[in-house]
């Protein structure tokens, strides 16, 4: 089956319980700095708002409480990988707190307003989504074309229905960094 190519707002079910995010670009060939983009996961109960601050999912906090989501850590470079996804993210939903009803994916680039740097610039830049025990790709954007000039990306969002779990594509662009999301999702 071939990975669908998600247009924004599209939502579909994905029967899974393993769901692993990943994130990839490749490093920077010309000079200046190098691009470090960030996966990150925000755990949201039903008022758009984390339970705790431990259920985002970020560089520096990499598990979430339940033990439900865990970042591979940090690439400051894009060089973890050859091609493949840099830095990743993966979800176990049965492990999900019951306060959470969804899991949403970011991708943003660390220090950009002083780096002066956007996804434009970012060669071979993406996130994916794709089931962690089979590895096959549920979704994808590529963040080079779709987003030009911004610097952070809802990605998408994992989230609860009737007790299923339902991936929708988000795919909106900001000009902010992670501070943005954390000012939006936190108390």
């Amino acid at each position: 089956m071939m990975a669908i190519n998600l247009q924004k707002g599209q939502r579909i079910e994905i029967g899974l319980k393993k769901v692993s995010v990943g994130l990839g670009w490749d490093p920077n060939e010309s000079t200046g700095y190098d691009f470090d983009l960030d996966a990150s996961a925000f755990m949201l109960g039903e008022n758009k708002k984390l339970p705790a601050d431990e259920f985002f999912v970020f560089y520096n906090n990499q598990k979430s409480p339940d033990g439900a989501v865990e970042s591979s850590g940090d690439d400051l470079t894009g060089g973890n990988s050859d091609g493949g996804d840099d830095e990743t993210l993966t979800v176990d939903l049965a492990k999900v707190d019951s306060r959470v009803s969804e899991i949403l994916f970011t991708a943003t680039i660390h220090d950009a307003e002083n780096r002066r740097q956007n996804f434009g610039q970012v060669h071979n830049s993406y996130i994916r989504v794709y089931n962690a025990i089979t590895n096959e790709e549920i979704a994808r954007y590529d963040l080079d074309e779709d987003f030009s000039i911004e610097t952070a990306v809802e990605f998408g969002r994992l989230y609860r229905r009737n007790g299923e779990w339902k991936f929708e594509a988000i795919g909106i662009g900001y000009k902010g960094g992670l501070q943005y999301f954390v000012n939006k999702y936190a108390y």
